[in-house]
């Protein structure tokens, strides 16, 4: 069994972190007060490199968004401590691409298979429609949408497909027969 080398992984994280230009990561329990902090760190990088008003205002929208679907909608299943896993969610930004044009928000989060089927229709239904379509199911979620047993009916990703004018780039990785690791990337293009 090969020893575990601290160094090493630290290393090889710092070294990713920096070909990625993911300037936070974070793993962990998402609350108001690390919602606050991340959007402040945020801020400061953005400052650093000089973002318009207009760019922090997306991104800090869209990065709230995805705050609040982690904090929402993880499943607390701790039951994979052992397994790195903890129940709650990770949360990773930073600006992404040849020339860095785009910021990228990427999330994970374990949920239970049963609410899979669900939410991929959902994500999937998000993906097909243009912005007014985007608008129209916006309305009639306010309207008409029900309840997750969590309190959400889906506006919050609505409106980051809306905001970034992107596709949900999201996948679902089977840890076992009942839970799943759901995990979303948000492109936030600077060229718009």
């Amino acid at each position: 069994m090969k020893k575990f080398d601290y160094k090493e992984l630290i290393y090889s994280f710092h070294k990713e972190m920096l070909t990625n230009n993911f300037t936070l990561v974070y793993e962990g329990e998402i609350t108001h007060q690390i919602t606050k902090a991340f959007t402040s760190l945020t801020e400061n990088k953005m400052d650093s490199y000089s973002e318009d008003a207009t760019m922090k205002k997306k991104v800090f929208h869209v990065m709230v968004e995805c705050l609040q679907n982690l904090s929402k909608h993880a499943d607390d299943i701790r039951i994979f401590k052992d397994k790195g896993y903890s129940g709650n969610g990770i949360f990773i930004i930073g600006r992404v691409g040849p020339d860095n044009e785009d910021y990228h928000i990427l999330t994970g989060n374990i949920i239970e298979n049963s609410r899979v089927p669900e939410l991929e229709a959902f994500l999937d239904k998000i993906n097909e429609l243009d912005k007014n379509g985007l608008k129209e199911l916006y309305k009639k979620q306010m309207r008409e949408g029900t309840l997750s047993e969590k309190g959400g009916a889906g506006l919050g990703l609505i409106d980051i497909a809306r905001k970034t004018g992107e596709k949900l780039d999201y996948s679902f990785i089977e840890i076992d027969k009942k839970n799943s690791f759901y995990t979303l990337r948000t492109k936030i293009s600077r060229k718009q």
